[in-house]
């Protein structure tokens, strides 16, 4: 009875195509299920506005009178379904990272990465189908004429026919292993989504860094020039008898200042070259379109956040490392089957002939059927060890699954309290830079009248310059955090906005020099 039972229980998980994997269940976030708030999370701006009063910006010199930027929203549009081209305004930036998309080097990694993994995942499908083979074969043999029945000692034997065999999968070993490999071939398209969003934000950054450095460059030239002319005074008083050493030594200092600055900064500029000239595979074309300054970039300040758990279905990274989980729970299934029985069919049919004209005459026909079952009796405990390994796999996997979930929590997190204090930190330092360029004014008339000593000017000079650099840092800082907020919340996917988005595993056109064999076959069901 109990034998009708086992064959009955078999014969249903076959027809059924089931294995003995585990039922999967998502492991809760180990999150809290709102983003914090309050404090800096409460500050968060609004549509894109210019970061500073008109008055204070235009007295401090960094934009002419009336000149603003157009409010512009996400209106209400999630991340991940705004195009990088309707969040990026810059068309220069737009071509760079266009170009990046096409020739990036190490997204194309991540494209073939997952190609190898879909044609594993078909490797492993085949084995649930059965083998069909041609064979064509000769043999000769001698046998000693005493022990030879025909008398002849050469005997030959010639054969053609067909082979097959097939491993039923009554138990779901080979099924687990195709779910296995295809998990794995779907966290691999995840993690080449990963890598296409990352890479579209390290452009747009790099590029920002680029603007950054041009604006440092002109700051530090403008204090040259000022600190220069300084100098030049000071010094023609020194020679002529009405200026003192001290004052000739301290104005020198701030040329000299200036000097490795500007030093430096061109030898970052030039290697900020380099960085994008890596990122978007290719030196930089002549023709790119004009870009904008760092102060218009005007990117959207105003995307929703959403909830935690949107994540789990945004963020690639949290998507890869559920399919890498999935893969694990299927690979229990194969352990738990190799403690059944393998069944194999194996046979040939064809013709059988001791002359080689006399392979297809009529009565050569020859054929054998074969089937097996091996049952493991005594395997020196592998396959239990095995099942042991796959249950500790899968525990890890939920593990790193959970950290995949907290690191965006805490992605998310950090980008929004950045989000809540950039803007007025960018309006305090705007007014600060007011106040000093006020101050070296202010200074230099005292000196002019004999009020000072040029110590105060030289200080105002040099705290005007360094508030300067803040401000353009400042800046640069807040539009990288809105390039990462939108990265982070899984932005950077689509084109543009109400755009399909595209399969994880969808193909790219590197262009019919090098475009890679799109990967086919590997789809879910």
């Amino acid at each position: 009875m109990q034998k009708h039972s086992l064959i009955a229980v078999a014969v249903a998980l076959f027809a059924a195509g089931c294995t003995m994997a585990p039922k999967y269940e998502r492991p809760a976030p180990p999150t809290t299920s709102t983003f914090p708030t309050g404090g800096v999370y409460d500050t968060q701006p609004g549509a894109t506005q210019p970061g500073a009063s008109q008055t204070d910006a235009t007295q401090a010199g960094k934009q002419p009178p009336g000149a603003t930027n157009a409010a512009r929203s996400a209106n209400g549009l999630a991340a991940a379904d705004i195009g990088w081209r309707d969040f990026f305004v810059d068309p220069r930036m737009q071509r760079l990272i266009e170009i990046a998309l096409k020739n990036n080097r190490d997204l194309r990694v991540s494209v073939l990465n997952m190609q190898a993994s879909a044609a594993q995942y078909r490797i492993v499908r085949a084995g649930l189908f059965p083998t069909l083979d041609a064979a064509a074969s000769q043999s000769k043999q001698r046998t000693p004429k005493d022990l030879s029945f025909s008398g002849q000692t050469i005997t030959n034997t010639y054969s053609v026919g067909l082979n097959a065999s097939w491993e039923i999968d009554f138990f779901g070993r080979i099924q687990s292993l195709k779910d296995q490999a295809l998990a794995q071939y779907l966290a691999t398209a995840q993690a080449r989504k990963a890598a296409e969003i990352s890479l579209v934000s390290q452009v747009a950054t790099q590029y920002m860094t680029v603007l950054e450095l041009d604006d440092l460059l002109k700051v530090t030239q403008n204090t040259l020039k000022t600190s220069q002319e300084s100098y030049r005074i000071a010094k023609l008083q020194f020679d002529n008898g009405t200026g003192s050493e001290l004052d000739l030594r301290q104005s020198q200092t701030v040329v000299e200042q200036a000097q490795a600055n500007l030093q430096q900064q061109l030898r970052l500029r030039a290697q900020a070259d380099n960085a994008l000239v890596l990122l978007i595979g290719e030196p930089l074309p002549d023709d790119l379109p004009p870009g904008m300054t760092l102060d218009n970039q005007n990117l959207l300040t105003d995307i929703p956040a959403g909830l935690p758990s949107d994540l789990l279905t945004r963020r690639p990274d949290i998507m890869e490392a559920e399919e890498n989980l999935l893969a694990a729970n299927a690979n229990i299934g194969a352990a738990r089957a190799a403690f059944f029985p393998k069944v194999s069919l194996t046979g040939s049919f064809g013709t059988l002939s001791p002359s080689l004209g006399g392979l297809f005459k009529p009565g050569s026909a020859a054929w054998s059927f074969a089937p097996s079952i091996t049952l493991p009796i005594f395997e020196g405990g592998q396959n239990l060890a095995n099942l042991d390994l796959a249950n500790i796999q899968k525990k890890v996997q939920i593990a790193t699954y959970e950290k995949a979930i907290q690191s965006a929590f805490r992605d998310v997190a950090d980008a929004l309290a950045a989000r809540g204090t950039y803007d007025q930190q960018i309006q305090a330092l705007e007014r600060n830079t007011f106040a000093e360029q006020r101050r070296l004014d202010l200074s230099n008339l005292r000196y002019t009248n004999g009020v000072d000593s040029y110590l105060t000017v030289l200080t105002a000079q040099t705290d005007l310059y360094s508030s300067q650099q803040l401000l353009v840092t400042a800046r640069m800082q807040r539009l990288q955090n809105l390039v990462t907020l939108y990265q982070v919340l899984g932005g950077g996917w689509i084109e543009h906005n109400g755009e399909q988005p595209r399969p994880a595993d969808a193909p790219v056109d590197y262009g019919a020099a090098s475009a890679p064999v799109a990967a086919s076959g590997a789809t879910a069901g």
